[in-house]
């Protein structure tokens, strides 16, 4: 089998100097000599996560102009505006490691590039705003506050940032199911439902399970990731499983239980054939979120003109006055 880790031009002296480097702990900077397979599988990482906040837009701002009330209307603008600075970001993160973001967001809109599978499911109550906050941003955390360790360092400080803003999401998503799980009947069973619909691709979200996932032994033994797909997801499951028991609601999951022995919640199987579905482009609203932000794109072509042609202009006033 070839050799993966190591491109043909590496010198293998570098190799074991960055080795070494990741060993001790050291965090890597944009401009440290690192092998290409390890800026390559940066690049993959870091863009899926900006794509994933740019069309995780979408789900929630389809519902701003239908909030039942101006606090939840301006709260669910603030989280929208904050997701497009989190992809905003980590596009420019991706710069530090030579990548054009404008190529980034080209593979998305063409179809080539991946991003959450979650932002494929529909939002068919606003209660299902409540629980992606509650639940998908809640992954999320799991996921980054590991990520703030990471051995790149611009990614990593990125994370800083971005968990402190994640966690406010979470708790304005907590906040409403918690208001509707204590509301009318109507409510709770809306809060129930959007639960039962969102709790398995919440799961989902990390990834395939460890036995399954390609580049997880890379990025585990490059410190990109400190913790597998299988333990976050682990993690997640217990810190969540106490919320909904306090909410007063439940997991559609008959067969979840507490073991004892490893202080652990056990969940039931994962639907892993609806996973490869959806990230294939085969979801719910996979056609749907890429044509929107196509649309979002095209109809943005005059800001980028104009903008360009400031620029441009402002340059040709300074070179003259020099």
């Amino acid at each position: 089998m070839a050799n993966t880790t190591t491109a043909p031009h590496d010198d293998p002296a570098l190799v074991a100097a960055f080795e070494a480097r990741i060993a001790a702990g050291e965090s890597i900077e944009p401009k440290d000599w690192m092998p290409e397979r390890y800026r390559r599988q940066l690049t993959r990482m870091m863009s899926q996560h900006a794509h994933s906040e740019i069309v995780g837009m979408l789900p929630e701002g389809n519902w701003i102009t239908r909030a039942p009330s101006l606090r939840r209307k301006l709260s669910l603008i603030a989280k929208v505006q904050d997701e497009a600075g989190h992809g905003l970001y980590i596009y420019c993160g991706t710069e530090t490691l030579g990548v054009d973001r404008h190529e980034l967001v080209n593979q998305l809109l063409d179809g080539k590039a991946k991003y959450s599978s979650i932002f494929n499911y529909p939002t068919l109550s606003f209660s299902d705003v409540g629980v992606i906050g509650w639940l998908v941003d809640g992954a999320a955390i799991v996921n980054q506050t590991i990520l703030a360790k990471t051995s790149y360092g611009p990614y990593a400080r990125a994370m800083i940032r971005i968990c402190k803003e994640e966690n406010f999401h979470k708790r304005q998503g907590f906040e409403l199911c918690a208001h509707l799980a204590k509301g009318t009947p109507a409510q709770q069973a809306m809060v129930q439902e959007s639960l039962n619909r969102f709790w398995w691709p919440s799961l989902m979200m990390f990834g395939p399970s460890d036995t399954d996932s390609p580049n997880s032994g890379e990025l585990l033994r490059w410190k990109v990731k400190r913790k597998t797909n299988d333990e976050l997801r682990q993690r997640f499951v217990n810190l969540t499983v106490p919320q909904v028991q306090a909410l007063g609601l439940t997991l559609p999951d008959p067969d979840l239980t507490f073991d004892e022995a490893t202080g652990n919640w056990t969940f039931g199987a994962i639907d892993w054939d609806e996973f490869q579905q959806v990230i294939s482009g085969n979801g719910p609203c996979n056609h749907e979120r890429l044509a929107a932000r196509r649309k979002a794109h095209n109809d943005g072509e005059w800001v980028r003109a104009a903008a360009t042609a400031y620029a441009a202009k402002r340059a040709s006033a300074s070179t003259e006055a020099a």
